[in-house]
């Protein structure tokens, strides 16, 4: 039987109690950065360790889309639908133009090289907005000096290419994603798995018309380590739990949960009609129908 816990009705109404995780693909390493192309009915993801990012398609396809990928972690696209990347080997954040060719977005703050870029999204404004912990330090460049006195948020404008450190006070930032009205930012804090007394949290703050942010209260304490999250079009929060994903209301009430066999690193809706929900764990790819639909674009 699906490991699907309901706590609240609402729940029930967004994944079927019938409903149950399919392995699409199984044969990662460690998986993370799922990103979906509705115009090409296609789905991109990362497998860190074996430094590629790979591509499935509905037909149950799966091949290489990139070798060699600076051991790529998070994905998004902007608005123009071009892939964006943050690669943990070069220390930066990347967008692939329609032509192929790879544009650098960020890899500098105030004179040193970044940390180890981990996720990414990009507002309507095109903005580019992305954490920076040092997790890929660790395990794609040991021995490797960190230059930033902080893990950062990082804000980067779209016509100065300026790079904005906009929170500073995370332990381990990790995934980010905006509200469907672009007014609220969650941000996951992941310290825990390295430190038993750090954080295990998402924090939510307050956009400003300026690009700052505002707020940062916790919104939700988590059973299991957050990674990466997503929004629905009603602002329900998905995020990743240790071996689940919890569903969170706007207003921070536990929804519900889904169990898998491995710990969530990242998700992110699509399919054909877009309500599908591929998640990543441990070294598989899965997909899940569910009745929502992620407010994410394009």
């Amino acid at each position: 039987m699906p490991d699907i816990s309901s706590f609240d009705p609402r729940f029930d109404a967004l994944v079927p109690a019938q409903a149950g995780p399919v392995v699409l693909y199984d044969a990662c390493t460690f998986t993370e950065g799922p990103v979906w192309f509705a115009d090409q009915q296609l789905l991109l993801w990362s497998d860190i360790p074996n430094n590629c990012i790979l591509r499935w398609t509905p037909d149950g396809q799966v091949g290489v889309f990139r070798d060699d990928s600076n051991f790529a972690n998070g994905n998004t696209r902007d608005r123009q639908g071009r892939l964006l990347t943050c690669e943990h080997r070069a220390r930066r954040v990347t967008r692939t133009e329609i032509d192929g060719t790879i544009t650098v977005i960020a890899d500098r703050f105030e004179g040193g090289k970044l940390n180890s870029p981990n996720d990414v999204v990009v507002k309507s404004d095109g903005t580019v907005w992305f954490t920076d912990p040092d997790y890929g330090l660790e395990t794609s460049l040991p021995g490797v000096v960190r230059e930033q006195a902080a893990d950062n948020v990082f804000r980067v404008d779209p016509a100065s290419g300026s790079v904005t450190s906009v929170v500073s006070d995370f332990a381990k930032p990790n995934g980010l994603a905006f509200s469907p009205d672009e007014t609220l930012l969650y941000i996951a804090d992941s310290a825990v798995s390295h430190d038993p007394g750090g954080n295990s949290h998402i924090r939510r703050f307050q956009v400003n018309a300026d690009g700052t942010l505002s707020g940062g209260e916790i919104f939700a304490t988590t059973v299991g380590i957050p990674d990466g999250l997503r929004l629905d079009t009603a602002g329900n929060i998905w995020t990743s739990a240790g071996p689940g994903v919890n569903v969170y209301s706007p207003a921070a009430e536990w929804l519900g949960r889904i169990g898998f066999p491995a710990d969530v690193t990242n998700l992110t809706f699509g399919g054909v009609d877009g309500r599908q929900l591929f998640v990543t764990a441990g070294k598989a790819l899965y997909a899940l129908e569910v009745t929502a639909s992620g407010a994410q674009r394009p």
